[in-house]
């Protein structure tokens, strides 16, 4: 019982800190050259992507209303694919266009505030070859490529720069990508 009230002020403090010292996002994305697919070279483990066994991908397409259709998909334990379709949007006027909302509830659930992540580009290859996309409370991490392989050495570099961001980059988690 007392770790669990040593763990309260521990969560608190992380809580505040983020919010006071939210990472750094990139200036501008060229959205023209984001839209496309990206491969996940790893991820922080999180609840929705329990079910994915690799091959997991998302795919960007600008629409005429400015949103972004988002097109996430992975290869099941059993081989099969599964794909979650939903939009995402800039996060405030007066915010980057670095700084994103992503939904996948249904449209009709779009006025809710909570089916709204935060979807922050916090590192992009001026080539546009790989992106690291994180969000404010730092729970939530994916380094993407347009290749599903990365350099060692880039993806090292780029985990280096995402520890110095706060993010727990010990909990990262490779993600498999069969041939073919």
């Amino acid at each position: 019982m007392k770790t669990f009230y040593l763990f309260i002020p521990l969560v608190i403090t992380t809580a505040v800190l983020s919010q006071n010292n939210p990472p750094r996002v990139v200036d501008n994305v060229d959205l023209q050259k984001y839209a496309g697919t990206w491969y996940e070279v790893a991820r922080l483990p999180n609840r929705f992507q329990t079910q994915c066994a690799g091959d997991v991908s998302a795919t960007y397409t600008l629409l005429d209303n400015g949103q972004i259709k988002v097109v996430n998909r992975c290869r099941l334990e059993s081989g099969e694919f599964t794909e979650a379709v939903g939009r995402a949007r800039r996060a405030g006027k007066n915010e980057p266009n670095s700084k994103l909302k992503v939904r996948f509830a249904p449209a009709f659930l779009s006025w809710l505030p909570f089916v709204w992540g935060d979807y922050w580009i916090i590192e992009l290859d001026p080539e546009y070859r790989y992106a690291v996309v994180g969000d404010p409370s730092r729970r939530y991490l994916w380094i993407l490529a347009r290749e599903p392989e990365m350099d060692d050495a880039i993806l090292e570099g780029i985990i280096e720069r995402t520890s110095e961001q706060g993010y727990d980059v010990k909990e990262l988690v490779r993600t498999k990508h069969w041939p073919g």
